[in-house]
């Protein structure tokens, strides 16, 4: 089969999962005897726009003429049997899905986040859900500066949602979406995607790493240090559990983000001294940082759509310690792969750290129910066995 994989990279000082996820399933595709192209843009691109393309970007990002014309030349050359999406935020634009339906192309949609309906993409706002404009075409992700914390910012995206909510782009366009998990499905749905067209398909990992169930005392937190992952409430566990250190135990946090050096300040005023900045790291080494750990740690407060982490930490033999919200209440089964906890709650979360840590045994033969969760639904055959299953099922609308 024929594929045509389409992505927009996030800028490199911002990088995403996403990013790691479409690459992940390129090489996925690939090993699998699938004939991929890749059309890719790459918003690093928008530092080298003068003035003019600066002013241009908004509506460049409603309706891109260089994308439709680049991907019309691709789809009449290669002829792909199908185009699968990924992220078209700011450069790749909708106009890619016109360019494939005018060649006949079948479109399909990886949903990895809910910026099809929010501003941000992550249904959050103030420190908490926010679901307002769910159903609605309106200017408050503008008036509230929800991309970016910037008006500015944000109305290349809202703009983008309320043309392309009018024309009714997305049910027309696209013949099938890609949900990463049950939650986003049913949240999509109260969004208008038409429930027929929805799928359900987790990310996949591209390289797969051998478990190590025990470990040193790590409790390991991976990912964007913001306040939407919940970095607050982790900080104020940790300071629970500060004055009872557990046999010199230290929360690892690995990663980089807007809260670092706000983070930095508060652990050295407040003598926190049981959390280590990390900062960011290869890919290689956070993968063996968890090994060696002893749990994962995923305080968020939104709506995460499917962590990356939580698979890689769950192919490493690690329980997770999630905040039971959204998805994560889905993909962390409470008692078995890991502990829930309430969101936002700062000595519910010490509480689960605490016992998981101190009962060492169960931590080990939660992480082997994690693997074992891993190699029932995660692999990389079982994930492309759905995938092709998904694309099969719009191959007819088009012949």
């Amino acid at each position: 089969m024929k594929v045509l994989l389409v992505h927009n990279y996030y800028q490199s000082a911002s990088p995403s999962g996403e990013d790691k996820a479409f690459e992940n399933e390129v090489r996925m595709q690939k090993n699998n005897g699938a004939d991929v192209y890749v059309y890719a843009r790459h918003n690093d691109e928008i530092s080298g726009y003068g003035i003019t393309g600066k002013c241009r970007l908004p509506f460049e990002s409603v309706w891109s003429i260089k994308t439709y014309r680049d991907l019309l030349k691709i789809v009449k050359k290669a002829k792909p049997d199908v185009a699968h999406f990924h992220n078209i935020w700011y450069l790749v634009s909708p106009s890619a899905y016109y360019a494939c339906r005018d060649a006949r192309v079948p479109i399909v949609q990886t949903l990895h986040n809910y910026r099809f309906f929010c501003a941000n993409g992550l249904l959050f706002r103030n420190g908490a859900v926010c679901e307002s404009c769910i159903g609605k075409i309106t200017l408050q992700g503008v008036i509230n500066a929800c991309y970016r914390s910037s008006r500015i910012h944000s109305v290349p995206i809202c703009l983008m949602e309320g043309v392309h909510r009018i024309l009714g782009t997305l049910n027309k366009m696209v013949d099938a979406f890609i949900a990463l998990t049950e939650f986003s499905r049913r949240k999509y749905i109260e969004c208008g995607v038409i429930p027929g067209k929805l799928f359900v398909k987790p990310n996949v990992l591209a390289d797969v790493p051998e478990p190590q169930y025990t470990g040193n005392g790590d409790m390991v937190f991976v990912g964007r240090l913001s306040r939407e992952k919940g970095i607050d409430t982790l900080a104020a566990a940790a300071k629970y559990l500060n004055s009872s250190r557990i046999n010199n135990s230290k929360i690892l946090l690995v990663g980089d983000g807007p809260l670092k050096r706000q983070l930095y300040e508060t652990t050295r005023a407040k003598d926190i001294d049981n959390i280590e900045l990390a900062g960011h790291k290869e890919h290689k080494e956070v993968i063996e940082i968890m090994r060696r750990g002893r749990f994962v740690i995923l305080p968020s407060l939104c709506y995460e759509s499917f962590p990356l982490v939580i698979m890689e930490a769950y192919a490493c033999g690690k329980p997770v310690v999630a905040s039971r919200i959204g998805a994560l209440a889905e993909l962390v089964e409470d008692g078995k792969t890991g502990l829930l906890f309430e969101p936002g709650n700062a000595r519910d979360l010490a509480a689960k750290m605490r016992w998981l840590y101190e009962h060492k045994d169960t931590c080990v033969e939660m992480g082997m129910n994690a693997r074992r969760t891993f190699d029932e639904k995660y692999t990389a055959c079982r994930n492309f066995a759905v995938l092709t299953q998904i694309y099969t099922s719009v191959l007819p609308q088009h012949q």
